[in-house]
């Protein structure tokens, strides 16, 4: 059992207005940010529930943990959430988007003697045969509360099942564009919010980028007109941290790549761009695994299992938008300030209690903290290389 750090909080050490996945790049050459967490299910969750407090889609929860019912897990389920990331091979400006990841890296211009961030969320993309182009666009119009003018294409496929769209859906909580709405260069493609959340991390749009409702609204308040945007198509990804090599691999979109997803050639190009050694051995066979999977979690090669300390219990809320205040108020209602855990390599403003002694005494910080705070919390268990 490791010792437990007694820090008392200093006013702001967790009151930071900080949104989803907003994460501090100590340099250019980071490349592999955040880490993968265990939390436990209540009876009460969705795997969409935990998705979305940790800010994760659909597909993100589900890959990391195929032998859960997502609709319902049941009671004290051990859930892997998988909220490390690899930055995509892309120029680290303005709006990077990669689709067979579902996700969304936002670079902001930070003020000079700043370290640089990104902000990163998950996002839903068009289905197949109304594909989201790939490419590099701009942000051309922004817009609040918008109404929505469906295509003739669209109202006629709505039509032959019976849904009869109006010329003109108005804002409000039907409206598919949800709250806030980007136009792109494209002008036939918005980045937007959304009125049905549990499509993000799906293919389910017209070839539009969907968001959760509280992330386009941070978003948008944080992208300026003109921001570039680039749709890039990267479904292997390698980063190096700490010497080590990580891979990250999504199944290919079968209607946009025709190769065999056991095609290893993009792996190999992928690594070759961050290093000169590719791996050998047990190593490669690592590699292999990880691409056969598919499954879109970060893991370091040569170590597939995650580094998750066991018998040692946390507790955490999520990194939701409003998440860190909700749990500073009831953490300081609740006198818990001796019990924070300062995170080594989290999001910014990201809140986790312990080290509890037992499962028991986390489980009971939890209930209390979730009861005080409104807002879902979960006796957890991190990574050694955070403790």
């Amino acid at each position: 059992m490791i010792k437990r750090v007694i820090a008392v909080l200093v006013a702001g050490a967790i009151s930071i207005s900080a949104q989803a996945a907003v994460f501090e790049l100590p340099d250019e050459q980071t490349q592999v940010i955040g880490h993968n967490i265990v939390v436990y299910t209540t009876a009460a969750d969705t795997l969409l529930d935990i998705a979305r407090n940790f800010d994760l889609g659909y597909g993100d929860i589900v890959e990391a943990n195929p032998n859960v019912d997502p609709w319902v897990p049941g009671d004290n389920q051990r859930i892997i959430v998988p909220t490390r990331f690899i930055l995509p091979d892309a120029p680290r400006q303005g709006i990077i988007i990669n689709l067979p990841e579902m996700r969304l890296y936002y670079y902001p211009t930070m003020p000079a003697g700043q370290p640089q961030q990104v902000v990163t969320h998950p996002i839903g993309i068009g289905r197949e045969g109304r594909d989201t182009p790939l490419g590099r666009l701009s942000i051309i119009q922004k817009r609040e509360n918008p109404s929505w003018t469906p295509p003739e294409s669209v109202r006629k496929e709505h039509a032959a099942d019976g849904d009869i769209l109006p010329a003109v859906v108005p804002p409000g909580p039907d409206n598919p564009l949800g709250s806030r709405a980007m136009r792109l260069s494209n002008p036939s493609y918005l980045i937007h919010g959304t009125h049905r959340p549990y499509g993000v991390g799906l293919r389910v749009s017209s070839g539009c980028i969907r968001l959760y409702p509280e992330d386009i609204e941070s978003l948008f308040s944080k992208v300026p007109m003109n921001t570039s945007v680039n749709i890039v198509y990267a479904p292997f990804k390698v980063g190096v941290k700490d010497n080590a090599l990580y891979l990250e691999a999504h199944k290919p979109l079968e209607d946009m790549d025709k190769r065999d997803n056991y095609n290893m050639t993009p792996v190999v190009q992928a690594m070759l761009a961050v290093t000169d050694d590719l791996p050998e051995g047990d190593a490669w066979t690592d590699a292999e695994d990880i691409v056969l999977a598919g499954n879109g979690m970060v893991q370091k090669l040569n170590a597939p299992e995650e580094d998750i300390a066991e018998d040692v219990w946390f507790v955490h809320g999520g990194t939701g938008q409003k998440v860190p205040l909700k749990m500073h108020s009831a953490i300081k209602q609740l006198q818990l300030e001796s019990w924070f855990w300062p995170l080594r390599g989290g999001s910014v403003g990201e809140i986790v209690l312990g080290p509890f002694d037992s499962r028991e005494q986390a489980d009971e910080i939890a209930r209390k903290v979730s009861e005080a705070a409104g807002t879902p919390v979960w006796t957890t268990q991190l990574p050694e290389s955070m403790l």
